[in-house]
């Protein structure tokens, strides 16, 4: 599960608008709105499906560590436009998914 600020957080980094969240999620932008800003919380289902389409827009979930629970990017802009140029440069196909 994720907390409404957690999914903020991750939508900010994202630079994504609630809008966009809503259509790669499925999830109606009130109630992520109602979400992040703690007024109600949705159902389970609309949870899964923002992490999985945060996660799908380059987010990683931090678990509680000690530190406490957060959220980061899986690469900065700069590694992800070069990992878009290498991909995009043809050549051999091989498996080379980036983790």
């Amino acid at each position: 599960m994720i907390s409404g600020a957690e999914c903020r957080a991750a939508r900010a980094l994202a630079e994504l608008t609630r809008e966009t969240l809503a259509e790669l999620s499925g999830v109606d932008a009130e109630a992520i709105q109602a979400f992040e800003r703690r007024l109600a919380p949705p159902e389970s289902g609309a949870i899964i499906n923002l992490r999985c389409a945060l996660e799908e827009a380059g987010i990683i979930f931090i678990p509680e560590n000690g530190g406490g629970r957060g959220v980061r990017l899986k690469f900065n802009g700069p590694d992800t436009r070069r990992i878009a140029t290498l991909e995009g440069e043809g050549g051999r196909v091989g498996i080379d998914d980036v983790p």
